[in-house]
Order: structure tokens, then C-alpha cells, then sequence
């Protein structure tokens, strides 16, 4: 290995375990003020608040965020393979859960989408 892949690699493992640490620190918040709010979402609003206040700039964490990105679908075969375990709910049930799992997801992208616009138009009024 040369230097700069040796250079890559350190700053993958930091990036990451940056993300750890948030999460980690989430998780410790949640359990601390006894919240209902899972310890990654509250990870997540820190991670949110640190890229807001520019404590932290998001290029800082595009190598460990694009490499989670990348291997995101790992996250979800767990859940894909308990489907086998549940085929006569799907066959009796199916229609109903594709049409919750359509519905959040519109949901959620236009929830996303107003979002964006919202922060945008704030940011460009405040520009000015």
C-alpha cells in the first residue's frame, strides 16, 4: 500500500468512527433524559445541529457518509429475508402493506421536498 491509499484509509476510520461517536452520544442522550426518541435519530438532529452552527463541515464526513451510502442495502436484507418467514401474510396481506409502504413513502418524499423548499426560500430571504 502506498501513503496515499494509507492516508484514504485513516481518514475513512476516522470519518466513521466520527458517526459512531454521534450516534454513541445520541444513544447515551436518549437513555440519560429518558426520552423516547431513539439514540440515531437524536445522533442525527446533533449531526444536523453540528453541520448548522459550522462546527462541522459536511465535506469533513463525505468519504464515511458515501461509503454508508454505498452499503446501505446490508441494513435492509434482514428485513427483506423475514419476509420468507411471514409468505402467507404477504400473499394474504400484500396489497395493504404495499399500499402503506407507497403511502409513507410519498409521504415522506413530499414532507422532504417541502422542506428543502422551505430552507431555501429562508436562506435566500435572509441573503438578502
Amino acid at each position: 500500500m502506498n501513503v496515499a491509499t494509507l492516508r484514504r484509509l485513516g481518514r475513512l476510520v476516522f470519518e466513521l468512527a466520527v458517526f459512531l461517536a454521534i450516534y454513541r452520544l445520541g444513544c447515551a442522550l436518549a437513555l440519560w433524559l429518558d426520552w423516547p426518541i431513539p439514540g440515531g435519530v437524536i445522533g442525527l438532529a446533533l449531526l444536523l445541529a453540528a453541520f448548522a452552527t459550522g462546527v462541522l463541515k459536511p465535506a469533513a464526513l463525505q468519504l464515511g457518509a458515501g461509503l454508508l451510502l454505498a452499503e446501505m442495502l446490508l441494513f435492509f436484507i434482514p428485513a427483506l429475508m423475514s419476509l420468507l418467514d411471514y409468505g402467507a401474510l404477504v400473499r394474504n396481506e400484500g396489497w395493504r402493506i404495499m399500499l402503506v409502504i407507497a403511502i409513507s413513502t410519498l409521504t415522506v418524499m413530499l414532507v422532504t421536498a417541502m422542506t428543502v423548499e422551505l430552507v431555501c426560500r429562508w436562506r435566500m430571504n435572509r441573503e438578502v
